[in-house]
């Protein structure tokens, strides 16, 4: 396993999220309860747990897409020297758009396709978004999908089209191209063979090389092993005191 430096750049204590059924009587479903953990720069940590854990509502809350219930969200902003720190929880929309674009990736199990653009403009996108210059962003891009495997007559077609697996081959290199310091991964590899799980690993590799912090979801044994620094077990909420 690769070793982590030791500058956090996520600090979670008391998460918990509670969903309430509007059109089911207002039932309140608990979903994650009482999570804590901290994630530095060069680690991979590695949700694990059943279905129905919590692990994808826990990426969601971390990227602020869910409100937790309950509980804290720190995120380290590296671009901010005067105040560094985060609180997600409580984060104005605008200060949460911002760490989508300077701090936090997403990387999903499916693609969000933008109609009419090309999969070269939607994986460059990110790191024009950062500062990069068009010519610099597309480069940047062609590099990532053509070390993706994703065949150079697509890269000027709009991916909606394409088949499940160049779809995520197009999500991760869009994830990983903005360079953020942290990064979150939604079984990144589900749609892909072995040849393009290994371009990934190696990746993600990279990534971790680079000091980012990445924490995911892979139910692919081999993947998960080949890149955790640690794991992070998730129990049902309803079962927990």
């Amino acid at each position: 396993m690769m070793q982590a430096n030791n500058q956090k750049l996520i600090e979670v204590r008391g998460l918990g999220k509670m969903f309430t059924l509007h059109n089911q009587g207002g039932i309140r479903l608990p979903v994650l309860r009482a999570i804590d953990f901290d994630a530095s720069r060069g680690e991979c940590l590695v949700l694990s747990g059943r279905s129905g854990t919590g692990k994808s509502t826990l990426l969601r809350c971390l990227y602020g897409n869910y409100l937790a219930t309950e509980g804290t969200i720190r995120l380290r902003d590296t671009s901010e020297a005067s105040e560094p720190w985060v609180e997600l929880t409580n984060a104005p929309e605008q200060r949460v758009l911002k760490l989508r674009r300077d701090v936090i990736g997403y990387v999903s199990q499916f693609l969000r396709a933008i109609p009419r653009v090309s999969a070269l403009d939607v994986v460059a996108d990110p790191l024009q978004q950062r500062g990069a210059s068009h010519e610099e962003a597309r480069a940047r891009a062609a590099t990532l999908l053509e070390r993706l495997n994703l065949p150079r007559r697509l890269w000027d077609l709009p991916p909606a089209t394409f088949s499940g697996g160049e779809q995520q081959r197009v999500n991760i290199a869009r994830g990983l191209i903005g360079g953020h310091p942290i990064l979150l991964l939604d079984e990144p590899t589900a749609s892909l063979d072995a040849d393009n799980r290994a371009v990934v690993i190696e990746l993600i590799r990279e990534a971790l090389a680079e000091g980012r912090s990445l924490i995911g979801i892979f139910h692919d044994e081999a993947v998960r092993d080949a890149v955790a620094t640690r794991m992070l077990p998730l129990q049902p909420a309803t079962a927990l005191a």
